[in-house]
């Protein structure tokens, strides 16, 4: 399994990319990080290189995903979405390995 994006947050993120003028070579970095309440905390970035040693790069719908093999442990299998609705705007992560996650949603334990 993998990490799976939307076609809606690819979209976002292609925008994102555009509007701040950010090389073709751009990749969207996601992963995880210590921190929160729960003891992990998703982590989204656009970095203009990637370690391909390093990292796990795939291409969905026109952009490259990398992802640090550390955090992959924690990410397999999730599926990163976009909503853009009255009552919220932004990133989601359904992901199948969270065993808890805090009130706010902002953390995870796996």
């Amino acid at each position: 399994m993998a990490v799976v994006v939307t076609e809606k947050a690819a979209a976002e993120i292609k925008r994102v990319i555009t509007e701040s003028s950010k090389p073709e070579t751009t990749v969207l970095r996601v992963g995880v990080r210590a921190g929160g309440c729960s003891g992990f905390q998703y982590n989204l970035a656009l970095d203009e290189k990637c370690d391909e040693a390093a990292d796990e790069l795939t291409e969905q719908h026109g952009i490259r995903v990398a992802i640090d093999k550390k955090s992959m442990l924690y990410l397999d299998g999730t599926t990163i979405d976009y909503f853009d609705g009255l009552e919220r705007r932004g990133f989601s992560f359904d992901n199948p390995n969270v065993v808890k996650s805090c009130g706010c949603g902002s953390s995870f334990q796996a």
